[in-house]
């Protein structure tokens, strides 16, 4: 048997996500522990379990509600990531920008797939960004 969201491209993206974010974590200092090591775990997992758990027989309007803590998970993740830049804890930033690169990738996904189910809603607060195409894309970490 296999489940829906195993099909979805944007469920694996946020699997790929979350081997990166494990890599930048295990990176981290033993210091870190219990604090950003931990967080960042622990909201890059919940990005792909929100997306999981809202892919079920569910109404559109409660795949929007998941596919949004997917949302919130996932910026909380690039919070994190600026973090580690600023304290330094990490000597090679090679994996911060390629996490940065996907998180904003990701970003785009998931608010298309909400828009997709939920066009006319008005649960996009902020004013909309508009990504570059892959090419375009400087990090706070170059």
């Amino acid at each position: 048997m296999t489940f829906k969201f195993e099909k979805l491209e944007i469920w694996q993206d946020a699997l790929d996500y979350l081997e990166l974010v494990y890599r930048i974590a295990n990176a981290l200092p033993d210091s870190e522990k219990y604090n950003l090591r931990s967080q960042i775990i622990r909201a890059a997992t919940s990005v792909s379990l929100n997306i999981a758990e809202g892919s079920t027989g569910q109404t559109d309007a409660e795949q929007v509600r998941f596919l949004g803590m997917a949302l919130r998970s996932l910026l909380e993740t690039v919070a994190c990531l600026h973090i580690i830049h600023r304290m330094d804890l990490v000597t090679d930033r090679t994996d911060l920008r390629q996490a940065y690169r996907s998180a904003e990738i990701l970003t785009r996904r998931l608010v298309a797939m909400r828009r997709s189910l939920a066009p006319e809603s008005s649960w996009l607060k902020e004013p909309e960004v508009i990504y570059g195409s892959h090419s375009d894309f400087i990090t706070p970490f170059d």
